[in-house]
């Protein structure tokens, strides 16, 4: 008997997709800019990433001053990617003009930031995927739980950990990744 096939008999169709798909990159994964153009994430590589779910009407909305100073502070270093996202609360309700104005007059924002995505459910977008999947991000399975969840990935494309919305960006639980 072939373990393997027993064991891939027992997954969902959505698994068995994951496990085909367990040797993505990070770096392969396809987003967009908030402006439309297409984001190649492999520019990244040599740097961290930190993907943060975004929204303009979340009582965590305020992250934004803080996320824009990681960035500031660790530019070199890290790159951090805010993903818009409406499914908590219907707390992005704004469309990609009204979100980049938000951010830019609100917060001087000048980190980028995607398409607005799902980031749970059936209609998960891939990106998403591979930052809650063990089977593919290869460290751990996590659900997002509300805006302004926080994923690490390390300069050679490895998910280090992410950290719930009450954690600022600025926290030495985050930054001491960056510092060494």
């Amino acid at each position: 008997m072939n373990p393997f096939k027993t064991f891939v008999g027992t997954l969902t169709v959505s698994d068995k997709d994951i496990v085909q798909n367990a040797s993505e990159s990070i770096y392969d994964i396809n987003i967009n800019k908030l402006n439309g153009e297409g984001l190649d994430l492999s520019q990244y590589k040599g740097k961290y990433i930190m993907f943060v779910n975004v929204a303009s009407k979340c009582g965590y909305t305020p992250q934004y001053r803080e996320l824009q100073k990681l960035h500031e502070t660790y530019k070199d270093k890290l790159a951090v990617i805010a993903v818009p996202c409406n499914q908590f609360g219907k707390q992005e309700p704004g469309n990609a003009d009204e979100i980049k104005e938000f951010c830019e007059v609100n917060y001087g924002v000048s980190f980028t930031i995607t398409e607005k995505v799902d980031v749970k459910g059936s209609g998960r977008h891939p990106l998403y995927k591979w930052l809650t999947k063990k089977v593919i991000n290869g460290h751990k399975n996590s659900k997002v739980k509300w805006n302004f969840q926080k994923y690490l990935i390390n300069p050679e494309g490895q998910f280090i950990d992410y950290f719930y919305p009450i954690t600022k960006p600025m926290n030495p639980r985050i930054t001491s990744h960056i510092k060494q």
